[in-house]
């Protein structure tokens, strides 16, 4: 099948090479001119920018875009819906918020075209091991782009979940849960480092875990692979980043009441980690010293 694909950061070009391996016909474009060339040293075609792309693909043309969420893919299908045509399809690669895919299937729809909103998991390791697809769209639309699907997917990791903006939900609170499991496993292995009776060895217990035990997953095989490079996470700062969905998924048990005390928990802490100080904690100290006497910690 021959498809383009807009953007080529570790996503879309190992998506590529995916499917190239596969036999597809992939063309690629990028705003950097060095990833489009890597791509076409394995078998892509080029292509200078959008219209470019789309005067190589076959009618009904598929059009997959793999840039940053939010502005950057607003943006870029406001640039292509005018460029394309009744019955093509345009599928949204990105962690795009949900609602957003909603509205832009609807806009497509009215100029019959057909929006999929891809949700997308496995990163840098989907190359090889393939990856998890969560896919939301019309029956029509995903099942003549379903050999793309499949040739990217692990096995048994592709499922056509809703319509429009279903993937991306689906996607928004698998990444809720990943919070939630990745504080569960700093939590428990903060405990493990300061264990006072003897230096555990965190690596050993990671692989130990990852046989046979309730708590396995391939999270815990990759915090192997994290210790196994820094056995103490010393080279590491304890800054965490969030990239919009456990809040998002946060805002949505809100709106629907449904309880994540988990999830709030672990967004809360990835808050916590950006701060050199928190203000909270030495407003509670003041506090304690007012009401008690209480010795207060004075910055030297």
């Amino acid at each position: 099948m021959k498809l383009g694909i807009v953007g080529l950061g570790k996503m879309g070009a190992n998506m590529s090479k995916r499917l190239l391996e596969r036999g597809h016909d992939v063309v690629v474009t990028d705003l950097s001119r060095e990833v489009i060339n890597d791509l076409v040293s394995v078998g892509a075609i080029p292509a200078d920018n959008l219209s470019a792309m789309l005067v190589e693909l076959d009618a009904p043309r598929v059009l997959w875009l793999m840039v940053p969420a939010g502005e950057p893919t607003e943006q870029l299908v406001q640039q292509a819906l005018p460029l394309l045509n009744e019955v093509d399809i345009l599928v949204d690669g990105a962690n795009s918020n949900w609602q957003d895919s909603l509205r832009r299937a609807k806009k497509a729809a009215k100029q019959g075209v057909h929006y999929v909103d891809a949700g997308v998991s496995g990163g840098v390791w989907g190359l090889e091991a393939g990856y998890n697809l969560m896919v939301g769209g019309s029956e029509q639309a995903v099942k003549q782009i379903e050999p793309v699907l499949k040739s990217l997917a692990a096995a048994g990791g592709y499922a056509h979940v809703g319509p429009a903006g279903s993937g991306h939900f689906v996607k928004m609170i698998h990444n809720g849960i990943e919070y939630g499991l990745m504080q569960a496993y700093g939590e428990g292995f903060a405990a493990l480092a300061s264990f006072e009776h003897a230096e555990l060895d965190l690596e050993q217990i990671a692989k130990l875990w990852t046989n046979g035990s309730v708590v396995r997953s391939w999270l815990l095989e990759l915090t192997v692979n994290a210790l196994a490079e820094d056995a103490r996470l010393e080279n590491i700062k304890g800054y965490v980043e969030d990239s919009g969905m456990g809040r998002w998924t946060l805002e949505y048990g809100i709106n629907h009441a449904v309880p994540m005390p988990a999830l709030a928990a672990a967004l809360y802490a990835r808050f916590a980690s950006r701060q050199d100080e928190s203000f909270a904690a030495k407003l509670a100290a003041a506090l304690r010293n007012q009401f008690g006497g209480h010795h207060v910690e004075k910055k030297s």
